[in-house]
């Protein structure tokens, strides 16, 4: 059993290249591989269909256009018999040359070597076999001549000289039967290409309305058409839009409005507690309903990622700036190295949310930052580092949760309530782009965006 299981194996690995060459070779797109498996059996029943054509082709019209010839030879010659005189001989010819459209000579006491005659083609064959049955003599062909057929045919007291076109061998139906076929194989693609261009036609639509969605950007309701599948797919792409609309915007308004149904009661307390006189435990009192508003101005700015605020075409390289200088008037030890214009279409408030969290953080934890943004193809990239102490790679999916911080004391001195990291990778979601966290190359960590142009 193991030896037959590593020769399984072993053939496997000998198909695996060859699929994929395949893979390789075959189209990728879904329009690309209908018009495949449409042309594909059209070709092969046109090379079906023309090899049988030929195959009764050369079996029966080549067949009979040579046995017409060799027979006009053979009543050349009978005529020649009849009247075996000089004149005789003439008038056989002029009549073969009016009547047969070909051209005979007699050479009268010549022989011709008879050598073994080299590997012909398939027409001089059976004009070979033709004659033979014919005249039964020794016959000698040459179809070099680009218009003419030269036929030897040795008599008793001579040779008999035979020059005829080759027009009498072949037929201009092959040449107009391949005409057809390319002809109807161009038509038939050409009305193939249209239709499944129309049947891809809104597969490709709703692929973008997806790709918008998941951007961020608003899509409007677009028709539903195409194949039932294709009608059914759209159909529900229609519902879970909405349902993400129904679902985002009632929970942005329900943290919006818990938020701030929250601020009135903390600003009873704030004017309650500055007219208490002073009393042991009443600082750390103010310290908490401080630390109370910081996390509702959170609650409140995470609210405000998920909004209504339309995407715009601004230039990401004028976000940085002011990101960069606000952080430095601050005291942050910060540079940016950046290209020229980055334009994309994003959310401008949403995003500028999104750098200036990152941003803090990392001059939360580190005595350096660095901010670069560069384009790489289709995307724009943003990096920033820090040289603080960073994150465990096992915490790195986690700190993106809702309220979660590495710090368990939850010390306003060591970071904020724990949506700097949510807000930011919502917002880079919302856009239809990605956030990592990894290793800087400066000792801490590096966090990475990547967002679609």
């Amino acid at each position: 059993m193991a030896l037959l299981g590593e020769r399984f194996g072993e053939r496997l690995r000998e198909r695996a290249p060859i699929g994929a060459l395949i893979k390789r070779v075959l189209p990728r797109t879904l329009f690309g591989r209908s018009l495949l498996i449409i042309v594909t059996p059209l070709i092969l029943l046109q090379i079906v269909t023309a090899w049988v054509f030929f195959e009764r082709h050369w079996d029966t019209v080549s067949v009979r256009l040579a046995r017409g010839l060799a027979g006009d030879i053979a009543a050349t010659y009978d005529m020649m018999r009849q009247n075996p005189t000089p004149e005789g001989r003439q008038a056989a010819f002029q009549f073969a040359n009016h009547y047969f459209t070909i051209t005979v000579d007699y050479r009268e006491g010549a022989i011709f070597k008879n050598e073994p005659e080299p590997d012909s083609g398939r027409l001089e064959r059976v004009l070979r076999e033709a004659l033979g049955e014919a005249m039964r003599r020794p016959i000698h062909l040459d179809d070099t001549p680009e218009r003419d057929v030269l036929i030897d045919i040795q008599l008793p007291d001579g040779v008999l000289h035979v020059v005829a076109p080759k027009k009498r061998l072949f037929t201009s139906t092959t040449y107009l039967f391949v005409a057809m076929m390319a002809g109807s194989s161009l038509i038939l693609f050409a009305v193939a290409m249209i239709f499944m261009r129309n049947q891809v036609s809104p597969i490709r639509r709703l692929a973008a309305a997806a790709d918008a969605l998941g951007k961020g950007l608003e899509v409007a309701s677009f028709r539903i058409q195409g194949a039932t599948e294709v009608r059914q797919a759209a159909t529900a792409f229609n519902l879970m839009r909405n349902r993400l609309q129904r679902q985002v915007s009632q929970r942005t308004e329900m943290l919006a409005g818990v938020s701030h149904d929250l601020r009135t009661p903390l600003t009873r307390m704030k004017l309650q507690l500055a007219m208490l006189e002073s009393h042991p435990g009443i600082d750390e009192l103010r310290d908490d309903v401080s630390e109370m508003e910081r996390m509702v101005e959170g609650y409140l700015a995470f609210a405000r990622g998920e909004g209504t605020e339309q995407p715009s075409r601004t230039d990401l390289r004028e976000i940085l700036d002011d990101v960069v200088n606000a952080a430095r008037r601050q005291g942050t030890n910060i540079r940016l190295a950046a290209d020229g214009a980055l334009m994309l279409t994003m959310r401008k408030e949403g995003v500028r949310r999104c750098l200036a969290n990152l941003v803090g953080n990392a001059a939360r934890h580190g005595r350096h930052v660095e901010v670069s943004a560069r384009r790489h193809a289709a995307a724009v990239e943003v990096s920033i580092d820090d040289d603080g102490p960073g994150i465990p790679e096992d915490a790195r999916d986690t700190v993106f949760r809702p309220f979660y911080r590495l710090d368990e004391s939850r010390n306003v001195e060591t970071g904020g309530v724990g949506l700097g990291l949510t807000i930011a990778r919502d917002v880079v979601h919302g856009h239809g782009g990605e956030i990592f966290l990894e290793d800087s190359p400066l000792g801490g960590l590096r966090a990475r965006i990547r967002l679609p142009v």
